[in-house]
């Protein structure tokens, strides 16, 4: 493509570029000019991660030719501090309004130029500016807290870090949060190497079909700047992946037949320049279409043509908890609420889509990319390249979201083949097309349950059966069948229950991991028949649930004793205040509005923290350098939900020492112990007390070397260790100890593996050492013409045992509702139709409410500091309250989720057409 000369300023400095003029500005700011705070998440407009300052308007950068910039003025996020940070980028971090960050460089630049016009905006001024701008991990309430309140940060921000001993309770700023805020933070696809190949995928375009290849060579010589084309005839290993090692299917390249829509073929490496220009449209490759089934109900039929022929009736696994005799109990109940309830695949949306790169360091492999779970990654590439595992080093990016799907390999291994297949570095970046439409969703689930009481409002037994579908491939099938049985009583006590979860196989795309394994699914079901009993017994819906609440000395479905710790009666009794007002507000509203009416709904939930009956070990290792730093090695990938802070603000108070004494040694697989995968709520409390561990015996360690009593106080005083007990006095010289290969010289390595037991045939046993308690309350109204849900606000109260940042715990409040509102209304991943954030809906920053967060600690004593895990637990129980609500205001439950509009409506009018 020919060339230009264009000259523009870039941050008030002159530039000039040779580049195609159509070439997208996002490319040139990035690769020619390496500014690399512009972000691409869609290239289409849609994510508005890219926006930058044209002549100080906002623009998407992916929409804008260079062409169309020759002689402006362009700002990037880069150029918002000058030497310090910018008033608004302080009131970010203050905030928290920065989870993961990447799209803070574009909410950022758009409101700077808001703030330009407008220095004291009101919610709906910031609302409309940051509209183009989606986020996936905050939930927007604090970014627009953020942006009003920027003119408080004039001076800048506060960086001063806790005193000893009072880190944990504290809400610092991040850690790692100022180069979020200033565009330093590397990302998946912002470091690759000048001289790296750059790879293309080839993808099935069908959802089941043979193939074939043809004349690879003749046509890779056909086009300039080819290095090499790589099928799976040239895996050199096993050509077979999967995150549970028993059940792992997946093919990195398919040999012969794709299973799904999407699924990689073939890879293509070239010159960054010639795969920029290259069309596969021509690619070698012929296609025959195959049947394929979409529905676990068609994938069930006999006949039906199984995906795998070792998986009888397409069934990949099931779960089953069993307890008293249900059916007795439902016979013998006085009020029973049957019903039946579909969800559907729902997209992670994180506003980075899979990148990074891979190079030859001597005989090691070496990957560098976006990731949650490091270790998992090593393992799996090394299995399928056929190197050992110490042959193959992760080094993990920062992660621009994740929420589950970034756990599963993706493009590891391909880019990983290339390189050593041709010797040089390779890079690549997935479209947000080929993400959508290759990686992971949430599991479409269609369940029946019935669930009866007694005549006093006690529950006496419940049957539960869903079939989640799983899609061509197990991935994390197999968890969310046997989570589901054991969190389908949702946290009340429930003496005869029976649960069924079927993972099934389908051509659809591949369902895995997304916050909730399952369980915001089934608690769906549940929390919508404990509304329909509440009605049948006349009772308030939160009494009832009041009533039938897990509490201290109750045992749970799996018999399990839960002898403290139990928090959920806590949060509904926080809830109570509120309910009242709610309730009055809708009844006093419902009697002057006849086209549009107000609800008000509840919903709880309980989270069991790490794996399911399964070893979930973390270990950390901190030391002490010859220097007098705190070297705290935290494998625990932080993916916005501020683990590289919470778990260092554990450490800090288990040492003694302050957190501005630390300096961390972020997840690596060739530096740091492996700290577990960033899922299931585990990483607060199982890397947390990890963390704690070793804090604990770090300190133990230099007590006894100084022969001081677990009394004394210690400081680090330069490249010494001060010690004080009463009077005594005495001081260490690091610089006269022997350091270790990683110059420390006191050092601490603990491991942390919660006690569980297995669960037997009927699910008995202790599958979680520690659960996570919430509830919330839906207020919303609902216009009877149009079908269409107006939130008005959402109360949350949550039991994170103790607080350990409580502005990070908000954050994550905020984040989890905004995606369990997504679930209840608008998202609908279909296959074919929505792989793209413009026909896929995902919440904007103008369609979250107002949040009341309520922080209910009631301390378990397994946790680090009495903690639990939070993050899969606060998106729960949103769904389940919006139906609820909707139904109040109504009258009619939606039961295809998500509640569209149209649903809502038709709902409505089947209600009115059998008056």
């Amino acid at each position: 493509m020919e060339r230009a000369d264009i000259a523009f300023e870039v941050n008030g400095a002159a530039v000039s570029v040779s580049v195609p003029p159509v070439r997208r500005l996002s490319q040139v700011l990035r690769d020619e000019l390496r500014l690399t705070g512009t972000k691409v998440g869609c290239d289409a407009g849609d994510c508005g991660a890219c926006t930058v300052l044209v002549d100080g308007n906002p623009v998407c950068a992916c929409l804008m030719p260079a062409a169309s910039v020759a002689g402006a003025s362009v700002t990037t996020v880069e150029g918002l501090a000058n030497g310090r940070l910018s008033a608004l980028q302080a009131s970010f971090l203050e905030h928290g309004a920065a989870q993961c960050g990447i799209c803070t460089p574009g909410l950022l630049v758009a409101a700077t130029a808001l703030l330009e016009r407008n220095p004291t905006p009101s919610e709906a001024e910031t609302q409309d500016a940051l509209g183009g701008v989606l986020c996936r991990c905050t939930g927007y309430r604090k970014i627009v807290a953020a942006v009003m309140q920027a003119s408080q940060h004039m001076n800048g921000v506060d960086l001063r870090l806790p005193e000893v001993g009072r880190a944990v309770g504290a809400s610092p700023i991040r850690l790692d949060g100022v180069p979020k805020v200033t565009g330093d933070e590397k990302f998946g696809g912002d470091s690759f190497p000048a001289d790296a190949l750059a790879v293309l995928v080839v993808r099935s375009p069908h959802y089941h079909a043979s193939f074939s290849f043809g004349d690879i060579e003749a046509w890779a010589k056909a086009h300039s700047g080819i290095a090499g084309v790589f099928t799976a005839a040239d895996i050199p290993g096993k050509n077979c992946f999967g995150v549970i090692g028993p059940f792992a299917d997946q093919p990195a390249l398919a040999e012969g037949f794709a299973r799904l829509r999407g699924e990689a073929v073939a890879l293509v490496a070239g010159e960054r320049e010639a795969i920029l220009d290259l069309d596969l449209t021509d690619f070698p490759v012929a296609w025959r279409e195959l049947p394929h089934v979409l529905q676990p109900r068609d994938a069930k039929a006999d006949g039906a043509a199984l995906i795998h022929q070792h998986r009888p009736a397409n069934l990949l696994t099931s779960g089953y908890v069993e307890r008293g005799d249900p059916d007795a109990a439902l016979a013998g109940a006085a009020v029973t609420a049957s019903g039946a309830i579909e969800t559907s695949f729902v997209e992670h949306a994180y506003i980075e889509p899979e990148a990074g790169y891979a190079y030859m360091d001597g005989d090691t492999l070496v990957v560098v990319a976006c990731t949650q779970a490091p270790y998992m990654d090593r393992d799996e590439t090394a299995k399928v390249l056929g190197l050992p595992v110490e042959k193959v080093r992760i080094v993990p990016t920062a992660t621009g979201g994740g929420f589950g799907s970034k756990l599963d390999v993706s493009l590891q291994p391909l880019i990983g083949l290339v390189a050593m297949k041709t010797g040089r570095p390779a890079a690549l970046a997935y479209t947000r097309n080929e993400s959508m439409m290759s990686t992971t969703k949430r599991h479409p689930a269609e369940m029946k349950a019935t669930i009866g009481a007694d005549a006093e409002g006690r529950v006496t037994g419940t049957v539960f059966e869903g079939d989640f579908n799983t899609g061509a491939y197990a991935s994390w099938g197999p968890t969310v069948a046997n989570r589901v049985p054991v969190h389908a009583s949702g946290p009340y006590l429930t003496p005869n229950y029976r649960a069924t979860g079927y993972a099934i196989h389908t051509n659809g795309p591949i369902a895995g991991a997304f916050r909730g394994f399952g369980v915001p699914q089934a608690t769906i079901m549940q929390e919508t028949l404990y509304d329909g009993l509440a009605a049948k017994l006349g009772m308030d819906r939160l009494d009832f649930r009041l009533k039938n609440c897990l509490r201290n000395g109750c045992e749970t479905v799996t018999g399990q004793r839960l002898e403290s710790g139990v928090g959920i009666g806590e949060c509904l009794e926080q809830l109570e205040p509120h309910w009242t007002r709610a309730l009055a507000e809708a009844e006093a509203f419902n009697a002057r509005h006849t086209t549009s009416k107000r609800g008000v709904g509840v919903a709880s939930c309980w989270y069991g923290c790490g794996n399911t009956s399964l070893p979930n070990p973390s270990t950390i290792k901190v030391g002490i350098s010859a220097a007098g730093d705190v070297v705290l090695h935290q494998g625990a990938v932080d993916i916005g939900q501020g683990s590289n802070t919470v778990i260092t603000q554990i450490c800090a108070d288990a040492l003694g020492l302050p957190l501005d004494k630390f300096r961390l040694k972020s997840a690596d697989t060739a530096i740091t112990p492996d700290a577990g995968k960033t899922s299931a709520s585990r990483q607060t409390f199982v890397t947390g007390k990890a963390a704690e561990q070793a804090g604990r015996a770090l300190r133990e360690k230099i007590l006894r070397f100084a022969n001081v009593s677990s009394r004394a106080t210690i400081a680090l005083d330069g490249a010494g260790i001060s010690i004080q007990e009463g009077d005594a006095a005495r001081r260490i010289d690091l610089a006269a100890l022997k350091a270790d290969a990683d110059g420390l010289v006191f050092v601490a390595e603990e491991t942390y593996d919660p006690p569980t037991l297995p669960l037997d045939a009927k699910g008995q046993g202790k599958p979680y050492a520690v659960y996570g308690y919430g509830a919330q309350i839906a207020e919303l109204e609902v216009d009877l013409k149009l079908g269409t849900v107006k939130l008005i606000k959402i109360t949350a109260a949550h039991d994170v045992g103790k607080a350990i940042n409580p502005l990070l715990v908000e954050g994550q409040i905020e984040g989890g509702i905004a995606q369990g509102i997504g679930m209840a209304l608008m998202e609908e991943y279909i296959p074919g139709r929505t792989e793209n954030l413009h026909d896929y809906l995902i919440p904007t920053i103008g369609d979250v409410p107002p949040i009341e967060h309520i922080l209910v600690e009631v301390p378990d004593p397994e946790g680090p500091f009495g903690a639990k895990g939070l993050g899969e637990h606060v998106l729960i129980p949103t769904a389940p309250a919006i139906l609820n609500a909707i139904r109040h205001a109504t009258g009619v439950l939606v039961t295809k989720v998500p509640a569209t509009p149209s649903r809502v409506l038709a709902a409505i009018r089947e209600k009115e057409a059998r008056r």
